[in-house]
């Protein structure tokens, strides 16, 4: 199984938190556009020896594109690729662009997912945040959403600093009312050299309380599993039959390949990320060249590469994987690293599985940083 991740770099304008590859000018959209068809019939043998599962549409946002425009870019893939007979198509959409005319037009495409960026309910949260849509947007668009989509996630950011709980509890209630089958949710982060980290600094904004992010994560996961939902990955959670296939296997360490500016690719042996920048990747693509680089990944590249993504979900690591695709002496430093941890109940043994508690889901990442293998470690 294989997917292809199609990057839309535009938006209307830019989120106050958000460090992605976009522009908010649309002049180049058709010489973009042009370019993606072409990068995906240049980059075809990259899977000419698997069946593509899941074609998802990412950004920026994906849905400032006209419909035939996205119809264009599915069709190339189909055209090009061996593409399973029941593919995920997921466009992230804002709550603006989805009138009910785009939804229908939407509904009767080959797009049969979507990922709606909520954020929040809230006209507060949404003006701090510098979101293109307000609140009634965000609860027309998603009920017009529900009426011709059965396959929904939408995204919610908690940890916002004008906020608070009562607020948040309100925001996964909305949420739930709408009965929608997935949910993601994100803390918000302070990314270097954008505008809310700038905010902060300038005193203009307070900054993010992680005590208080990490009590709304954890109020996040005790409704959303009340709820039916499972927690497969620590900023996922779905309904039984509605996981995201697209970050599933991502997160599994499934082959993916990224098409447009700045997206990353991943086969395995080997990481790949196109330059970050719209004219530059445009006038590369022109002249018949990729403008990727690509790094072949070590051993113990890919020993964290694991550790990384399998502690984030429901899956864990598996000490007997480790073993056989790492060697015994990665399996014993990953123990070994491990020990304190357990001993703290922030991880636990689940026979031959490593997993995060309850306790340690907020600190997944910095667990998994934990056990990595550092390039000075010396085998034993």
């Amino acid at each position: 199984m294989a997917g292809i991740y199609i990057h839309i770099p535009f938006c209307k304008q830019a989120c106050h938190y958000c460090d992605f590859h976009f522009s908010t000018s649309l002049k180049k959209k058709e010489e973009m556009l042009q370019a993606l068809e072409k990068e995906l019939v240049m980059r075809r043998d990259e899977l000419k020896d698997q069946v593509v599962e899941t074609i998802y549409f990412g950004g920026g946002t994906p849905s400032v594109l006209d419909i035939d425009e996205t119809d264009r870019l599915i069709e190339t893939v189909l055209q090009h690729y061996a593409v399973g007979s029941n593919p995920e198509i997921t466009l992230e959409a804002n709550p603006d662009d989805l009138t009910e005319g785009k939804i229908q037009g939407l509904a009767a495409s080959k797009v049969n997912r979507l990922s709606i960026g909520i954020q929040s309910f809230f006209e507060e949260d949404l003006k701090f945040m510098n979101r293109a849509h307000n609140a009634e947007q965000a609860r027309i668009a998603l009920h017009n959403a529900r009426e011709k989509f059965d396959n929904i996630s939408i995204d919610l950011i908690y940890g916002i600093p004008i906020s608070d709980d009562k607020r948040w509890e309100e925001n996964i209630s909305i949420a739930l009312s709408y009965e929608v089958p997935h949910i993601s949710s994100y803390a918000l982060t302070v990314e270097p050299g954008t505008a809310l980290k700038k905010f902060i600094e300038k005193g203009v904004v307070p900054g993010v309380d992680d005590e208080q992010a990490e009590a709304q994560f954890q109020h996040l996961v005790r409704r959303l599993e009340v709820k039916g939902f499972v927690h497969y990955e620590l900023s996922n959670f779905g309904k039984p039959g509605y996981f995201s296939r697209n970050n599933t296997a991502y997160w599994q360490g499934k082959t993916y390949l990224g098409i447009g500016p700045s997206a990353h690719s991943f086969n395995g042996r080997e990481r790949a990320w196109n330059i970050s920048n719209n004219s530059l990747y445009i006038k590369s693509i022109q002249t018949g060249e990729l403008p990727l680089e690509v790094e072949s990944l070590s051993q113990r590249d890919r020993y964290n590469e694991y550790v990384m993504t399998g502690l984030r979900t429901m899956w864990g690591v598996s000490l007997h994987r480790v073993e056989n695709e790492f060697g015994d002496h990665f399996r014993q430093y990953l123990l070994e690293q491990a020990e304190r941890h357990i001993a703290d109940r922030y991880l636990y043994l689940d026979g031959d599985v490593l997993r995060v508690s309850q306790k340690g889901k907020f600190l997944s990442d910095g667990l998994a940083a934990d056990l990595f293998m550092l390039p000075l470690e010396k085998k034993k």
